[in-house]
């Protein structure tokens, strides 16, 4: 452990990496170590003697760690087995952490680019800022008019401008006094007297309480009914006049 220790200057925390490709990253570029040459054996080496404090870690992210721990001591095996001169098409051990290191690698300035431009704009501008896009520029091309053109816009225009009005004339639908005395008697048939409001109320319009108070002073006039009320603004009551006299 002395020995690695001499290897390895650095002070690291596992903790502060965010998994064990980062970790084994930073000891890569910490030692300005050729990504495409990885001395496995000394990285490997540095590697586990990083993750000794790992049981202070939570499992999940332990696991992580001892699952790269347990890649790297595989491909120093795989290195360490002779292989054929002529065997030139197999592939060398370290190729897949090299491209896993390179994506990650890759995702993480992306990542920190993003961080540092998010930053500077919550320095610059209030959150919910939305910048406003420029005016679109007007295409540089000369107006050409053709007399054919204008002619046949000139002469829709005057069509237009000559076509009769359209109105739509909209009508309510009649009311009939008729109808409102006939409504009224058959409810004095039933009771003695009737409350006006309850002659309106089901229809609940103006013109029905218009032609319903007429067809009431219709009827007092020909003495069929008496209209009663007992003072301003109180209910006025409609009486067949045979009940009252009676």
């Amino acid at each position: 452990m002395e020995a690695v220790a001499a290897q390895d200057p650095f002070d690291i925390d596992v903790e502060r990496f965010h998994g064990p490709l980062d970790l084994l990253l930073h000891l890569i570029r910490n030692q300005d170590i050729d990504i495409f040459d990885i001395p496995i054996a000394k990285i490997t080496e540095q590697f586990l003697a990083a993750i000794r404090a790992v049981e202070h870690l939570e499992l999940e992210r332990a696991g992580e760690f001892l699952e790269m721990a347990a890649t790297l001591v595989r491909i120093k095996a795989q290195m360490l087995f002779p292989r054929r001169v002529d065997d030139e098409e197999t592939e060398d051990p370290r190729a897949d952490l090299v491209r896993r290191l390179l994506e990650f690698e890759h995702f993480r300035e992306a990542a920190q680019l993003m961080e540092r431009s998010e930053r500077e704009r919550a320095r610059l501008f209030a959150r919910g800022f939305v910048e406003a896009r420029p005016a679109p520029r007007l295409a540089d091309l000369p107006l050409e008019t053709q007399w054919d053109e204008v002619w046949d816009a000139l002469v829709r225009l005057g069509e237009r401008l000559n076509a009769p009005e359209i109105v739509h004339h909209v009508r309510g639908r009649e009311v009939k006094m008729e109808d409102k005395i006939q409504e009224i008697m058959a409810l004095l048939e039933q009771m003695r007297r009737v409350e006006f409001a309850r002659i309106v109320e089901p229809w609940g319009t103006r013109i029905h309480a218009v032609a319903s108070l007429l067809a009431c002073l219709e009827l007092a006039k020909r003495s069929v009914v008496r209209v009663r009320q007992a003072s301003p603004f109180t209910p006025l009551w409609i009486f067949h006049a045979r009940d009252e006299a009676a």
